[in-house]
């Protein structure tokens, strides 16, 4: 069955003739009449009585409704996919990691709410893992996370670095490791942490640290926003590693210290070992579909060109952590 058996069973019916229902659809009548036949004979039963005005049969007279319906969520469905083509889609949606809404989101949303008013912004924060699930369900059109080569591989996915930061420690200001001008991780290692929630990125990152030295991590507590983190380190002794995008707002905090981390350490051996500066990257990611509706890539483009002026954008290492 095809759609133009339907739509020349549906000009028959409405015009009681196969004449006029070849003039209706621009074809000739045995166009017309080809297509019936090869409807009725799909459906194994006749639809029209052959006298002088085609009337239906009681099988007409059942399919008719349910063509109607067929024909009009066809023309219902053509009319939606060309206003997404022509950029008139309802809503965008976009998962983004926590820091990313806090701090370089809210102009470029601004802006876009200005060049596409008719078009609704939705934005959820959420952790990597689970921004990537909902792109990858069609729950959002984009998503801006840390970097995680495994969940971004299959050929339809669009990845385009934004930047990469460094990750700091985040720690009370009284804390012993205050005193420190980069502390190095022998000391690290010793205090109670506060981690992202399974499912954030930097959760991965710290205990695949940790792991590397030999070290037990010591996570106390999960979170998973970074005011969360500012409350409960400046409670006390607990340590957090965050990503410097985390900690803009803890360097005007009196209450509290950030410091790097020291490039060196020495391992479970006595050797001295030298790591490259520890950071995250993070990426913006959607579909190659998605890319040629207009206002998902005039998103994707504001979003590149905010993050190329104002974020800090360091020189990017072959890195093989999941993100």
């Amino acid at each position: 069955m095809r759609l133009e058996q339907l739509q020349a069973f549906l000009a028959v019916a409405e015009t009681g003739s196969f004449q006029k229902a070849a003039q209706c659809c621009g074809v000739t009548q045995s166009a017309i009449s080809r297509q019936i036949q090869a409807l009725e004979a799909d459906l194994g039963a006749p639809l029209f009585h052959r006298t002088a005005q085609a009337k239906l049969t009681i099988s007409g007279d059942l399919l008719l409704p349910r063509a109607k319906k067929i024909c009009q969520e066809w023309q219902n469905a053509t009319q939606d996919v060309a206003q997404l083509v022509a950029g008139k889609q309802p809503e965008l949606c976009v998962a983004a990691i926590h820091s990313i809404c806090s701090h370089h989101l809210p102009p470029i949303l601004q802006q876009f709410c200005r060049d596409y008013p008719d078009v609704q912004l939705r934005v959820t924060a959420l952790g990597s893992d689970r921004s990537l699930k909902v792109l990858k369900d069609g729950l959002v059109d984009l998503a801006i996370v840390m970097n995680n080569r495994f969940l971004t591989m299959s050929p339809e996915m669009v990845v385009q670095v934004l930047y990469e930061e460094p990750i700091n420690v985040l720690i009370a200001a009284g804390h012993p490791l205050a005193a420190y001008a980069a502390i190095p991780w022998a000391e690290l290692t010793q205090y109670p942490q506060v981690v992202f929630k399974d499912g954030y990125g930097m959760q991965r990152i710290v205990q695949e640290q940790f792991e590397r030295r030999g070290a037990t991590l010591k996570a106390v507590l999960e979170l998973n926003t970074p005011d969360a983190f500012r409350g409960i380190v400046r409670q006390g002794e607990l340590v957090a590693l965050l990503p410097e995008s985390a900690l803009i707002d803890a360097y005007t905090d009196p209450a509290l210290a950030v410091r790097p981390i020291a490039s060196g350490y020495s391992g479970i051996d006595t050797e001295s070992l030298t790591d490259p500066p520890l950071t995250r990257q993070v990426v913006m990611v959607t579909t190659r579909d998605r890319l040629q509706i207009p206002p998902i890539q005039h998103f994707f483009s504001l979003v590149v060109d905010h993050l190329a002026q104002s974020a800090t954008v360091l020189p990017l290492t072959p890195v093989g952590r999941d993100a």
